[in-house]
């Protein structure tokens, strides 16, 4: 029996695969930031050139005050997610399991789920100061909504026959959870924590930037108000590294964690 290759995914062009796109892209606009500087198009004193953003990150990397400000800006996104994770979880599975609850806390989660994060600036502010739990009060109001939403959906999404029938088993509460309800909720659960990492990123490092805490957004505006322009974009660009590795690692995540749901299996291989 003789088999033949797959052949290789190409993209909608024809001629380039799929997996050189993203670095094509990311080559192309890194190409489009040296020239639109030395064409005279922006100012040099607006917008270095690329070459000179990259040499002003090495020259970042190069201290430990940039390895510390990245580490504390780690820090307070991990410890925020781990807090928003527990804290929606836990929430999720409650509300979302008796029905009296998700009418009695319906209202309630719709007013303050639109809150801006930034909103709670000030009693961060006052609360906390400059330290870090300011920065994570902020993370957790908006990571939390998410997962907790999320877990709310994937609960209420079981299938009525399942419960049924674990029902007329029955099935102690524990071995519901275990094997009705979780197999149903978490792909929403972990649908919500990829949402929630990015946002705990981005308010992580806003919190700093507004508020003066320590880690990237704080070096930041250190180097905005020092007109170190070369400094400050090249940490803009590391806190977008972040976030796509952020998101590469919360979909690695789930593409191993729901390697058995038909929504990974079916997936078509790059």
């Amino acid at each position: 029996m003789t088999t033949t290759a797959r052949p290789r995914r190409r993209s909608r062009a024809g001629f380039v695969p799929d997996r050189l796109l993203g670095p094509i892209g990311i080559a192309a606009f890194a190409l489009l930031l040296e020239v639109l500087p030395r064409s005279g198009a922006v100012s040099p004193d607006d917008l270095p050139p690329f070459s000179a953003i990259v040499r002003a990150l090495a020259d970042e990397a190069g201290g430990g005050a940039f390895w510390g400000a990245l580490l504390d800006t780690l820090r307070g996104w991990g410890y925020g997610l781990a807090i928003a994770l527990a804290a929606g979880l836990g929430l999720g599975l409650l509300i979302g399991s008796v029905p009296f609850l998700r009418e009695a806390t319906a209202s309630t989660i719709e007013f303050l789920r639109p809150i801006p994060s930034v909103a709670l600036v000030p009693l961060a502010v006052l609360l906390y100061g400059t330290r870090l739990g300011s920065t994570l009060m902020l993370v957790v109001y908006a990571a939390t909504w998410p997962i907790l939403l999320q877990a709310v959906h994937g609960v209420q999404d079981v299938d009525p026959v399942a419960r049924e029938t674990a029902a007329s088993f029955r099935f102690s509460r524990w071995a519901r959870l275990r094997h009705v309800v979780w197999p149903t909720a978490l792909p929403y659960l972990l649908t919500g924590v990829r949402l929630a990492a990015s946002v705990a990123l981005i308010l992580a490092v806003a919190g700093e930037l507004i508020i003066g805490a320590p880690g990237l957004g704080s070096e930041i505006a250190l180097a905005q108000a020092s007109n170190a322009v070369a400094d400050m974009y090249a940490l803009i660009l590391v806190t977008g590294a972040l976030g796509v590795g952020v998101n590469l690692l919360t979909r690695a995540l789930e593409r191993r964690v729901l390697a058995w749901h038909t929504s990974i299996r079916t997936e078509v291989p790059a």
